[in-house]
């Protein structure tokens, strides 16, 4: 049984029944019957039932908006841009992913002609986290449906509610029995659904330990997978930024979906020569915020997924000190019913440190103060994660640098960091590998297969 539970309130919200072996062998096997008519079915099929759930999230925002903020506590401003994403993203495939899928083709040395074809596997395990629960898996999903392959959905416990609506939104837009299903189960049963002969492949977003052991599972087995793990990413602000804005969006990175996600800046790094300044703004906006009900669209901090997240994040905090760090204000336990904190800030973090290593994935930020450039860079890079990465600068050289020196999977220019529908996403080092959006994400499970015509 999995039971879900408002993080505003802590009340209970529902009860899930979860499958027992029997019945997971049977969502198995109705994937891989489902998986041999959907890989020949007409590419027209596919993108009408891609852009048929896009309009129907579109026209439901609301109400999936507010089944997000239910379960996971984040603010109904963005659960609805978060919907809105999802539309926009299945949207997109649904009218650019044909030309994706065009075949490639070489003329050979020896007069003769190849072609690389882009065909489908077969079906997905998709192991998701609970932070952006309908982004998560329609990034996953939208291109699993148009290249023809078939998905199984092992969603976070926590947003159960989340996953029973979204396999309800395929079927209503057309997809056929099988072509996506939610898989209500708990982490024991995954190992042994990546064995299974009819699973192709897997992908995850979450924690560095699980997808270990995803891939170590996957590995095993001869499977395929791209992981999207955790990242503690640099937010690095010189001289000739906009400090106003900078300042603005710093604080948005540190409290954006109540400070739980992957590719927001965490680390602050400040050059010297404007880190009093910022520092004071930063500082006073920061503490501004206040935690209120993540159903008030003039809420910007709500409280965060679980009562054992916010605990987690407690005890970093606390450990954090322990190493010597200095907890300039906040980062304390709201004492009400539910999984409530203030945000905080850390300074004096040392770099290389637990604290200066890890993840804190709630809104507690640390903010450093780089000499120069090469400092700041070395500040960004000192840590085991590569997801994403923000810089604030006008100055041509140093983007040249920031790009080509951050080792990140992604680097954005005077702007929060985030996720584009169009372009490639994924981190490198223990932030995971493949990538996922654009045709990239698209051909990640697919058969580049090539066709030699000899003749020419």
């Amino acid at each position: 049984m999995i039971t879900t539970t408002n993080p505003a309130t802590g009340e209970t919200i529902a009860e899930y029944e979860t499958l027992d072996k029997a019945a997971i062998d049977r969502k198995l096997a109705r994937a891989h019957d489902s998986y041999r008519d959907w890989r020949t079915s007409e590419l027209s099929r596919r993108t009408d039932v891609l852009s048929k759930m896009g309009d129907l999230y579109e026209s439901r925002k609301d109400e999936l908006a507010r089944l997000a903020v239910t379960e996971m506590g984040k603010p109904i401003s963005q659960a609805i841009g978060e919907v809105e994403k999802c539309a926009a993203l299945l949207h997109h495939f649904a009218k650019a992913g044909p030309d994706m899928l065009k075949p490639e083709t070489w003329h050979l040395s020896d007069g003769g002609r190849a072609e690389g074809r882009w065909l489908p596997q077969g079906p997905v395990l998709a192991v998701m986290p609970w932070n952006f629960p309908y982004w998560q898996v329609v990034r996953f999903l939208a291109p699993t449906i148009l290249a023809g392959n078939v998905g199984l959905l092992k969603h976070a416990s926590i947003v159960q509610g989340v996953a029973a609506k979204m396999e309800e939104l395929a079927l209503e837009a057309g997809a056929p029995e099988g072509v996506f299903q939610n898989l209500c189960i708990g982490s024991d049963p995954i190992a042994d659904i990546i064995a299974d002969d009819r699973v192709i492949a897997a992908t995850l977003t979450g924690s560095e330990g699980a997808g270990s052991a995803v891939a170590e599972q996957a590995g095993k087995n001869l499977k395929k997978v791209v992981l999207e793990l955790g990242g503690s990413d640099p937010f690095i602000v010189m001289p000739s930024a906009d400090i106003d804005q900078a300042v603005k969006d710093a604080v948005q990175a540190r409290i954006q979906n109540n400070g739980q996600s992957c590719i927001c800046g965490k680390r602050t790094i400040v050059h010297a020569d404007i880190y009093d300044d910022f520092a004071d703004r930063f500082i006073a906006a920061l503490k501004d915020i206040e935690p209120g009900d993540p159903m008030d669209e003039d809420t910007e901090l709500g409280p965060l997924s679980s009562e054992s997240q916010r605990d987690t994040v407690l005890d970093q905090v606390s450990k954090a000190k322990e190493e010597g760090a200095t907890l300039l204000f906040g980062g304390e336990n709201i004492d009400r019913p539910g999984a409530w904190m203030t945000a905080g800030l850390l300074t004096d973090v040392e770099v290389g440190s637990e604290t200066g290593t890890d993840e804190i994935f709630g809104p507690v930020g640390q903010l450093y103060r780089a000499a120069d450039i090469d400092e700041a860079i070395r500040i960004a890079n000192a840590i085991p994660y590569g997801l994403g990465s923000a810089a604030w600068t006008h100055d041509d050289s140093e983007r040249e640098r920031f790009a080509n020196e951050i080792e990140a999977g992604m680097t954005t220019f005077n702007a929060v960091n985030g996720s584009k529908i169009e372009a490639p996403f994924g981190g490198i080092k223990r932030s995971g590998h493949g990538r996922e959006l654009s045709r990239f994400g698209l051909h990640e499970f697919m058969n580049l297969k090539t066709v030699v015509y000899p003749e020419g």
